[in-house]
């Protein structure tokens, strides 16, 4: 074989660090048996030798190579990248605790090697950037060790981006994480430090048993997030959104938020002293009318940096479901980011706003919900350019060890999924911190990319003040008792580097003390109370809803079809879906307009309006039954168009997204979103309403209460796929009940529709109110046999001179109000199945009629009442539904029908049992037991009502 090859096609050249050791022990295997390697290897090496950083042809063969054992060569290689991948095992990364080092997989021992063997390597072989004081390969393995094992440690192996690897170890190994700390600096790092420990001693002493989930022991964490916000407004972000739980959040508020110690003092000097188990407590002052704790409640705060630049930092508004704030934040994030002024989806500008993300130690790897927001990271519809995420890591889950609530080494290894850098840092280096969160808001700047910071701390007392950690974990709370502050340890430090005297010490301690007990003395002895009336309901809540005007000309509609029909020249509409959207043009020569196209016209409209939309789920953009084809894809090319983004004298945004396989993260994001957007639509799909259950405590704390809890409004729409249809369990419940139950003081309004138009109307009264003080969420029991049914498609003109009705009587019945004795009542499905038996036997009803209830929650009495005086003969006021007795609306709607039924009238219930389950799996069993409750709601007998009527 030639070997007259130029020194520029050296296949060895640029190879370095792991690469390196890699193909030396593939030439130690080549040099045993040449058969062993594969194929492109074997000739590499017959015709270029063993790899070098100088490498020519060559016919050497054998353990040597230019005077070095290859054999130690590569030994010494895999130890360098050893250290990078398991220093962190042997680092100082806990406070307290019996926590052992594992030294063993960076022990040159470990390799075979010895100080002469290391030193006999050039440095720049192990360590291709080693400083120039590093004058061999011991050294070089020397300072690498202390790099990776000090007071922060590093994992970024699981990190496959080659590139960001490579930033990241050299930001690491050149120390440029740790900015240049000036004398000044330390002053300010050690003042600040006093303030947090002084806010916490104080609150202890002063207001003796109150709970308050103290910082202590992740003290750090005040100035670590102090430090990421003056990064941001240094880079001219405008917002840093923070999610946390209640550990050290009053110290959060206000230190980083600037909340005032008078207000939180007030707050305390206002709670009943009551020991509430595991972490409830008194009412704070806030903003809603029936009010939250104290550590629940969030802030804004505005601040301005040297270069007079400005940046709004806001702590969100979060229950004791700790994690669940997650997706919320990084749907205000996106928001944050994003400009909705110009048609088409959303302009997003990462560099604007930053989510920063603190867990708990026990709940980041054991709540679902941090896995599902760790992967919107990552995802068209929800990246944010990265968030900021810290552990707040004190060792103990309440009562629980570590060992004992996860599976994995360290609180943050879930995160090694999703290929992020994790750095651990011990919280009791001030320094390092700051190192800590610098790397972390580089990375997050350079890469887009969620980061990690694990604080490992410990917990002073027990999971609340009023618990004795060491009933439980004796150990550990004797070390801590023993162990000196985070600000000890700095103040010492500071005296010794001749930064501050004692006495400078003293004077700082002194001075906070002096301002905690001054802010007290404003509130103390104040002798107001919280009052009844406090808790009203606003004024614009307790009013019945505007009449809004909906309507749309027939004209007009048929031009937003028109406009919708356009697309590019060039693009490649699939058939089948072009004959689709095109038959929508016969809607306006005789027939009618069916669900999908309401929508359509409804979203065209709304945005002609000029409110923006976003609508998002898991198969939003064509729909899970594939009734709206919101989005295109070209049949050639494969490239998406939106009808909604190429229309005429549209000036505001729509965005649409199918969401990943998850609803509680997608709910939260969509609310969060909402809220710091309240000007756009922003609609929520399941793919089938059954699974909206998974999202169950957003509806709870959030959606349902975030009002009355923390004043916060949101316009946020909810379509629920709904309907029973014999397809079992999961695909047949939206849960109606679930959402009537939690519905009060007019927070939200559920309604089931079953025209187009009714649809049409309710989307268009919802984003009108979206600028209103009246506004709140709106949950929509959705269709899905019956998106395509001529029985709920509407003509045109309904849309034209209608408008979204609560109640809606069934055409052809109760033309003889005198004679009408029996109303049945129902909702959505049921309604079209009665309809459709109704004309299948074309009998007579004079004595019957049929209402719709469209708006369920809030029930609308006013209208119900006056539909019944119309009625003055009625003896049977019957609520008919598919879903089980003790489901649907059967068990919210009862007392109401009770409350309205005309005097001496009877109300019954017909419908399937009571169950467990939400829908029988066998089709055959629903056909009859949908049959029967047919037959047996139209019959025209008044059955007996001894013992109330019978479920069917």
């Amino acid at each position: 074989m030639s070997h007259q090859r130029s020194k520029s096609e050296n296949p060895w050249q640029g190879l370095s660090g792991l690469n390196m050791a890699y193909v030396l022990e593939l030439y130690d295997q080549y040099s045993v048996d040449p058969e062993s390697v594969d194929s492109s290897f074997k000739e590499k090496f017959e015709t270029w030798g063993p790899p070098s950083e100088d490498s020519a042809p060559s016919e050497r063969t054998g353990q040597s190579f230019d005077g070095m054992n290859l054999e130690k060569l590569a030994a010494a290689l895999k130890l360098a990248e050893n250290i990078r991948t398991y220093g962190h095992l042997a680092a100082n990364l806990y406070p307290v605790g019996e926590f052992p080092k594992d030294n063993h997989h960076i022990d040159p021992k470990e390799f075979n090697l010895s100080i002469e063997d290391l030193k006999a390597i050039p440095p720049s072989f192990i360590w291709k950037e080693a400083p120039a004081s590093v004058k061999d390969g011991w050294q070089a393995i020397q300072m690498l060790q202390e790099v990776y094992t000090k007071n922060i440690a590093y994992e970024f192996s699981h990190v496959h981006e080659t590139e960001e690897r490579q930033w990241l170890n050299t930001m690491v190994e050149t120390s440029q994480h740790y900015p240049d700390f000036s004398a000044e600096d330390k002053k300010n790092l050690l003042y600040r430090l006093s303030e947090v420990e002084g806010f916490e001693k104080f609150l202890h002493k002063t207001f003796v048993g109150q709970k308050r989930f103290s910082i202590e022991g992740v003290d750090m964490l005040v100035p670590m997030l102090d430090e990421a916000a003056k990064e941001g407004c240094r880079d001219g972000a405008e917002h840093a959104l923070i999610g946390m739980a209640h550990r050290g959040r009053l110290n959060v508020l206000a230190h980083v938020l600037g909340k005032p110690y008078e207000l939180i003092f007030s707050e305390f000097h206002h709670s009943p002293n009551k020991e509430l188990i595991p972490s409830e407590g008194s009412r704070g002052i806030n903003f809603g009318w029936t009010g939250d704790v104290k550590y629940h409640l969030g802030a804004s705060r505005t601040v301005e940096t040297d270069q007079s630049h400005k940046i709004k930092i806001s702590l969100a508004n979060n229950p004791s479901h700790l994690e669940y704030v997650d997706p919320v934040v990084e749907g205000y994030t996106r928001a944050a980011q994003e400009t909705r002024d110009s048609k088409g989806y959303p302009v997003q500008d990462t560099s604007k706003a930053f989510a920063i993300l603190i867990h708990g130690d026990a709940a980041f790897p054991g709540e679902g919900i941090v896995a599902e927001t760790l992967n919107l990271s990552r995802l068209r519809g929800y990246q944010t350019g990265g968030t900021l995420h810290i552990i707040a890591n004190n060792l103990v889950g309440f009562t629980t060890d570590s060992g004992d609530s996860r599976s994995t080494k360290y609180a943050s290894d879930l995160a090694k999924g999703f290929e992020i850098p994790i750095i651990h840092v011990n919280a009791d280096d001030p320094e390092a911190c700051i190192a800590a969160v610098h790397l972390a808001y580089e990375y997050r700047k350079k890469f887009q990319k969620d980061v990690l910071i694990d604080l490992i701390g410990y917990r002073r007392f027990g999971h609340n003040e009023m618990d004795d950690p060491s009933a439980t974990q004796p150990k550990l709370y004797k070390q801590v008792n023993n162990h000196p502050t985070v600000r000890d340890f700095y103040a010492k430090q500071l005296v010794k580097e001749g930064v501050l005297s004692e006495d400078d010490v003293k004077t700082i301690e002194d001075e906070v003390l002096t301002k905690h007990q001054t802010e007290y003395e404003k509130v103390h002895g104040r002798k107001e109370k919280f009052k009844l009336e406090d808790t009203r309901l606003p004024d614009p809540l307790s009013r019945a809803l505007p009449d809004i005007d909906t309507t749309i000309s027939v004209t007009e509609l048929q031009e937003l079809t028109e406009n919708m029909l356009k697309w590019p020249g060039d693009f490649n509409v699939y058939p089948k879906i072009k004959r689709i959207l095109e038959r929508r043009r016969k809607a306006f020569q005789g027939e009618k307009i069916d669900w999908g196209m309401a929508e359509s016209l409804a979203f065209a409209s709304i945005l002609k309006d000029g409110t923006p939309i976003r609508i998002t789920g898991q198969d939003s953009e064509r729909g899970t039954f594939a009734q709206r084809h919101l989005v295109l894809n070209d049949s050639e090319s494969g490239k998406k168009f939106s009808p909604l983004h190429g229309m005429d004298d549209i000036d505001v945004s729509f965005a649409i997204h199918n969401s990943p396989l998850s609803e509680s993260s997608v709910v939260g994001f969509e609310y969060g979103y909402n809220v710091f957007a309240p000007e756009t639509l922003v609609i929520w799909e399941a793919q089938y309403g059954d699974f909206a259950n998974v999202a169950q405590v957003l509806f709870d704390q959030f959606l349902s209460a975030g009002r009355a809890k923390w004043g916060q409004k949101s316009g946020m729409v909810m379509l629920l796929p709904h309907g029973y249809e014999g397809q079992g369990p999961e695909h047949s419940s939206a849960r109606l009940e679930r959402f009537l139950q939690l519905g009060a003081e007019n927070n939200w309004t559920v309604a089931n529709v079953t025209t187009a138009s009714q649809y049409f109307h309710l989307l268009r009264r919802q984003a009108k109110l979206l600028s209103m003080d009246e506004v709140r969420p709106l949950v929509v029991m959705t269709p899905k046999s019956l998106l395509r049914d001529t029985k709920v498609a509407s003509l045109p003109e309904a849309f034209e001179s209608d408008h979204f009705m609560p109640l809606l009587e069934q055409p052809g019945l109760g033309k003889e109000k005198d004679k009408v004795k029996k109303i049945l009542l129902c909702s959505g499905k049921i309604a079209i199945d009665l309809e459709k038996a109704l004309e299948q036997d074309q009998v007579a009803r004079t004595e019957m009629h049929i209402v719709r209830v469209e708006q369920i929650y809030p029930f609308p009495e006013e209208e119900m009442t006056a539909l019944l005086n119309e009625y003055p003969n009625v003896e049977d006021l019957i609520w008919v539904q598919e879903e089980p007795k003790n489901m649907g609306s059967w068990l919210y709607i009862e007392p109401k029908l009770r409350a309205v039924a005309p005097k001496g009238a009877h109300v019954s219930y017909i419908g399937r049992q009571e169950r467990s389950s939400t829908a029988g799996g066998e089709p055959d069993i629903y056909k009859k037991e949908q049959e029967q409750i047919i037959q047996t709601s139209l019959a025209l007998d008044i059955q007996s009502r001894e013992g109330g009527r019978e479920h069917v």
